[in-house]
């Protein structure tokens, strides 16, 4: 563990209910890192929730102090090859987090979630918090 981390929405949402390993881990953490794609993920859920404005600023302020991550052509290279052997081995997983697993390693970052179906990539440095 370098300490430098790049986080999935499951982790974000866990943080925004405090929870306890979540926030002890990220006292440990050196940088924690959110690729776009989750901040989209996590607007999408305020709109989409009775606190619009309370979780709208919940995911602001976190996104004004965690390094966010965008997508550019390295990324879109990582994603392609991702997406190719996660369709020869028969091991889709959702488009979203394909983008997310190859933020984190064109980054050369440990994804943090709790998803299991990261671990059908293979050189993805994968945590469970």
């Amino acid at each position: 563990m370098n300490g430098d981390f790049i986080w999935d929405t499951n982790i974000v949402i866990a943080l925004f209910k405090n929870d306890e390993k979540v926030i002890s881990k990220l006292k440990k953490a050196n940088q924690i890192c959110l690729p776009s794609i989750v901040l989209g993920e996590l607007y999408y859920g305020a709109n989409n929730s009775i606190k619009k404005v309370e979780n709208t600023l919940k995911i602001n302020t976190l996104a004004n102090v965690v390094n966010v991550l965008h997508c550019d052509k390295e990324t879109a290279s990582f994603y392609g090859a991702i997406k190719y052997n996660l369709k020869k081995a028969g091991t889709p997983i959702p488009e979203n987090d394909i983008w997310i697993a190859a933020v984190a390693m064109q980054k050369g970052l440990t994804l943090v979630s709790r998803d299991r179906h990261f671990e059908s990539i293979p050189g993805l440095s994968l945590e469970s918090w």
